[in-house]
């Protein structure tokens, strides 16, 4: 028997590091996805083959003995096991079209797939209940994430997330193409979440004022998406990377990369949690091509992509 399911990844448009101390996120799936693959074996074995490693191993296992990036895949399927069929084993196959660890949610999107795919086997889930399960698995890598980007991954479209409410679902439909670059630098998340405390110690009324700048620009940009103003949310981008090179974490490459793509494009800024990793641009099918040229005549590796509304997909 085998199950199969897919998941987009993400990308958080607005928000970033300013979402840690109460201001909201807004995060939206995109269409590049993992597809994880299950079937049921009769070893008793549990094995994953993936692009970021391979493991064949016994259930029972403690979680820390598995490598970091397989773990969730492990969680999953020693707890189905477990629940189910302790005499059973797993062979799990994980296809990937997302780039790893540049802040686009590959691994949210592998908990979610992972959840829909090895749960499967066993049983029908809703996707609240996959959810879950992928909360619970990410938690074997990131053991304080909020849940947003699994919640993003598991239902498409957009959303919005803040500490205090939550996420919920942003209803607007914007049609607009994103245009993805990716620095190829390595980088620290915690390093860099470090370095932005580090400056908000430091600067304690301007970075007040700064969150304040950006909780208004957050609510301009829910109007704009739900009018599809894309010069409003290019300018709103801009905006938000200039709130971002002010605490510090953007650099000399990644702003290259935006200012190439803003040429072009109705604004661009980086993702995630800078210092490296990804920017992208704001593009329509009028100037898209003319974005991605832009990118990939400087030598940047860069791909195009929209909104994903479906989010999991059982296949």
């Amino acid at each position: 028997m085998k199950s199969k399911a897919s998941a987009p990844g993400k990308i958080i448009l607005f928000g970033e590091h300013f979402v840690v101390y109460g201001i909201t996120a807004i995060l939206c799936a995109i269409n590049k996805r993992i597809t994880v693959t299950t079937e049921k074996t009769s070893d008793n074995k549990i094995s994953i083959n993936s692009s970021v490693g391979n493991l064949v191993s016994s259930p029972k296992k403690p979680i820390n003995e598995i490598d970091i990036q397989l773990r969730p895949f492990y969680y999953l399927a020693d707890k189905m096991i477990q629940k189910y069929d302790n005499k059973s084993g797993m062979k799990i196959t994980v296809d990937s079209e997302i780039p790893l660890g540049v802040g686009l949610g590959s691994s949210s999107a592998c908990c979610v797939a992972g959840a829909a795919s090895i749960s499967g086997i066993f049983a029908k889930n809703s996707k609240e209940e996959i959810l879950q399960m992928a909360i619970e698995a990410e938690k074997t890598i990131f053991p304080n994430t909020s849940g947003a980007d699994c919640t993003v991954c598991t239902f498409g479209g957009l959303i919005k997330y803040d500490k205090q409410n939550g996420h919920s679902k942003i209803d607007s439909e914007p049609n607009f193409h994103l245009v993805i670059a990716n620095s190829k630098m390595e980088h620290s998340t915690k390093e860099v979440v470090s370095n932005v405390k580090e400056f908000k110690e430091k600067n304690e009324e301007k970075f007040s004022d700064i969150c304040n700048e950006e909780t208004g620009l957050i609510d301009d940009v829910l109007i704009c998406l739900k009018n599809n103003d894309l010069k409003g949310i290019g300018r709103d981008m801009i905006k938000n990377q200039e709130y971002l090179e002010t605490i510090g974490v953007s650099n000399e490459k990644l702003r290259d990369m935006i200012e190439l793509a803003t040429k072009t494009s109705w604004g661009a800024k980086l993702t995630g949690a800078g210092g490296g990793g990804c920017i992208f641009a704001l593009t329509d099918e009028n100037n898209m091509e003319k974005t991605i040229q832009q990118l990939k005549k400087n030598n940047y590796e860069c791909f195009s992509t929209k909104i994903d509304f479906t989010g999991l997909d059982t296949l």
